[in-house]
């Protein structure tokens, strides 16, 4: 962690990104959080992390506004009234967006954008349209410097969609995150068919499936990286098990079944209430905001997502027969079906404080990574450079394990730059995916400038300029750029859409 001092005379950081590390560091200066000390030798080994949230928690981690509410019935604390034509919708977001906090100190979601803007383009021409959402655009690429920013599209067809998926094709913007709610029986293949082009150009947008997602909470959206989170309430905290940490400490795999997992879990599940706790009855956030106030979130629709990464090395360590691996073999497969199971059971037995919206229990999340893991895969995917030969192997592993996970889970697929000529065969792969029970899938072209590292994008060449110590525009360069090289993630296998 870098001292104040540190942080004031760093040549690397912009002015805006000085002042939310001194935030930060502020914050970390407390000491209100009641932290047993067997929890304390879990998260001192690495086995649970708390993704550096801070140590007193002011704000929930993500949060999911009600946008739609809010441009019906505008706004009292910001002084905006109901947009009446698109350039007032437009200067409504913006103005909107600037006051939406979370975990970055941006706004992680920004809506479903399309629908938001559909019903303004009344009486505007696409060219008129696409100029003034252009705009808006890169207004949000150049201020929200952050790749945890979502927006959201479908599942039906729209033409602020279409608009939208033309520009980003050109623009090549890392934000915001797009992601396509897909339903074969909403989503036409033809719009469907534009949004996987258009990600083989700039990796935008990601394809979630809608059909397995859209009865969760009822009205939900995918915010910063492909979090599945209700609208109208999001997150108060994402803490992960970092299962290869806790692997170490195991005697055997009975060991660590019977024994260490539960036992972390507990600790963990206990750290978070301790979490929840404070934000809600000391912090005064809901009292505060005014998107309580007003209505557009509710303290009701929060849930504690709770992470889990490393699956596949754990597994790996915890076979006796080391040819076995996770992704490969039956065996590996099945005991990291049992180790999941283990975490399963905990989280639907589990008591999460002021989680009514989940039932008051925990809600799985296959958590993505951070910069500083090495040798650690995100959630419950196979490690890069030992993924199955055939991507249809690779989907089949998929599915198996993104059942688990309700707020979110998700695979990456490089694909050869031929991929552009034929995105039908795309959306068929999608669509197959989609059967076998696979949740989200993201594509980019293994030549574009943009990649998707975990879950967020991040250009190729502002990597070069970070690796290079110059400063750079959006604070994800710095974690994109650390997690492109220790999971060495150039060695994603390239797949064809023949």
């Amino acid at each position: 962690m870098s001292t104040a001092f540190e942080v004031v005379t760093s040549k690397g950081l912009t002015y805006e990104q000085k002042v939310v590390a001194l935030a930060h560091a502020a914050e970390n200066s407390l000491d209100v959080l009641d932290i047993p000390e067997k929890t304390r030798h879990y998260m001192e080994t690495g086995a649970i992390c708390d993704l550096d949230e801070g140590h007193a928690p002011y704000r929930p981690r993500y949060i999911m506004p009600d946008y739609e509410k809010a441009v019906r019935e505008g706004c009292q604390f910001l002084r905006l009234e109901p947009p009446k034509d698109l350039d007032e919708l437009l200067s409504f977001l913006m103005i909107f967006y600037r006051h939406v906090p979370s975990i970055t100190s941006y706004p992680v979601f920004l809506g479903n954008i399309d629908k938001l803007i559909e019903p303004f383009l009344d009486g505007v021409s696409d060219e008129e349209a696409a100029k003034k959402i252009k705009l808006f655009l890169i207004y949000l690429d150049r201020t929200i410097t952050d790749g945890f920013c979502h927006a959201n599209l479908g599942p039906e067809e729209t033409r602020a969609g279409k608009i939208i998926l033309t520009l980003e094709k050109d623009l090549q913007n890392a934000v915001p995150n797009l992601t396509l709610k897909y339903d074969p029986d909403i989503t036409p293949d033809a719009y469907a068919e534009l949004a996987l082009y258009t990600s083989l150009y700039c990796a935008n947008p990601a394809i979630c499936n809608h059909r397995m997602h859209k009865d969760t909470y009822g009205d939900y959206g995918i915010s910063s990286c492909y979090n599945i989170l209700p609208i109208g309430g999001g997150s108060y905290t994402l803490t992960r098990i970092v299962l290869p940490r806790l692997a170490k400490e195991a005697d055997s795999r009975e060991h660590f079944l019977k024994e260490l997992l539960p036992d972390c879990l507990r600790h963990m599940g206990d750290y978070m209430n301790e979490r929840i706790r404070f934000l809600v009855e000391r912090s005064n956030f809901f009292e505060s905001s005014f998107l309580s106030r007003e209505g557009f979130i509710d303290r009701e629709n929060f849930l504690a997502m709770f992470g889990v990464v490393g699956l596949a090395e754990c597994t790996n360590m915890l076979m006796d027969d080391k040819n076995k691996t996770y992704g490969h073999d039956a065996d590996a497969d099945d005991l990291a079906e049992e180790i999941m199971n283990v975490i399963a059971q905990y989280a639907e037995n589990s008591e999460a404080l002021y989680s009514e919206i989940f039932h008051g229990h925990f809600a799985l999340h296959a958590q993505v990574g951070i910069d500083s893991d090495h040798g650690i895969t995100s959630g419950v995917r196979i490690p890069v450079g030992a993924e199955p030969d055939s991507m249809f192997d690779h989907l089949r592993h998929s599915a198996r394990f993104h059942k688990f996970f309700p707020t979110g889970c998700a695979d990456i697929f490089s694909f050869d730059p031929t991929g552009r000529n034929n995105p039908a065969a795309v959306l068929d792969i999608v669509k197959g995916a989609f059967k076998l029970g696979d949740k989200y899938i993201s594509f980019y072209a293994s030549d574009s400038d943009l990649v998707r590292i975990t879950g967020y994008l991040v250009k190729r060449s502002d990597m070069e300029h970070y690796y290079k110590g110059e400063a750079v525009l959006q604070n994800t360069v710095y974690l994109g750029g650390d997690n492109y090289r220790n999971a060495h993630l150039e060695n994603r296998k390239v797949r064809s859409s023949n």
